[in-house]
């Protein structure tokens, strides 16, 4: 996995490397598309991007989230019911973009993109300015089509790995990956947690041996002193949920302030860091 597969540029890879020439490693947040509401929902990626995120994942919301955890739920249900339209997430992707430089990914199941052509969310996503999707539920063996698109369009394709993937698995998904592996660091549905599992070292240890240059933790981030410990062995720090959180109940400026202070995570290593 490399910053360029053939012609195509990572724009992941590129924030990713950013951050790591600035001493630091990356903040990458997650926010759901059209809650609480379309506009709400550019306003508060902005915010976070304005306020230390190198990355932005906005998740497409979905009626059978597998993966997502009650807040995230809770959210996506509302902006369904609010009326978000897959078609949406591009006007908010490129308002984004239009405003930060932030490397804006698309998270989302595949399900979405299927019904829409692979190849026509492809292209209205680069047409948008992302950076590329982020797929879950997705594996490389079943993702020819995805490859092809990706290719065609220049877009990342971010795949997971998890404390059950075995090592055949994880050289795999390495392989197929562009911009960034997602590790999984809990296995089970995302949320805020107290600590971060111990589970998250030894999956980016996993992708790094498989040859990723790039491997960021997701799932229970929550707190600066998480972004921390993750910080010491990771290249970039997902979080999610706490910023769900904060978004749902202090609105936009409380989003903003939660991402200011995850970013001081990056601010005192762990003892050992290699930046």
């Amino acid at each position: 996995m490399s910053e360029t597969t053939g012609a195509v540029v990572s724009k992941s890879a590129a924030a990713i490397d950013r951050a790591k020439a600035a001493g630091r490693k990356a903040l990458i947040a997650y926010l759901p598309a059209g809650f609480p509401d379309k506009q709400a929902s550019i306003d508060a990626a902005i915010a976070v991007a304005r306020n230390g995120a190198d990355i932005i994942e906005i998740g497409i919301p979905y009626s059978d989230p597998v993966m997502d955890g009650s807040v995230i739920q809770a959210a996506t249900t509302a902006a369904l019911a609010n009326g978000f339209h897959v078609s949406d997430v591009f006007d908010i992707v490129a308002a984004i973009t239009a405003e930060t430089d932030a490397a804006v990914m698309v998270m989302t199941y595949w399900n979405p993109v299927m019904r829409m052509g692979v190849d026509e969310f492809s292209r209205r996503l680069a047409e948008a300015g992302g950076a590329g999707l982020i797929t879950p539920d997705l594996i490389p063996d079943e993702a020819a089509e995805w490859f092809a698109a990706s290719d065609k369009y220049g877009l990342d394709r971010v795949f997971l790995v998890a404390p059950s993937s075995t090592p055949e698995r994880v050289a795999m998904t390495v392989e197929a990956t562009r911009g960034f592996v997602y590790a999984v660091s809990i296995m089970g549905v995302t949320g805020a947690r107290t600590s971060v599992s111990s589970a998250a070292e030894a999956v980016v240890a996993a992708a790094h041996n498989a040859g990723a240059e790039r491997a960021c933790v997701g799932l229970g981030v929550s707190r600066p002193e998480h972004v921390r410990e993750i910080a010491a062995y990771a290249d970039g720090v997902i979080v999610g949920t706490a910023l769900v959180a904060a978004l749902r109940d202090g609105g936009v400026p409380a989003v903003g302030a939660l991402a200011k202070e995850l970013s001081t995570g990056f601010d005192a290593p762990a003892a050992g860091a290699a930046l």
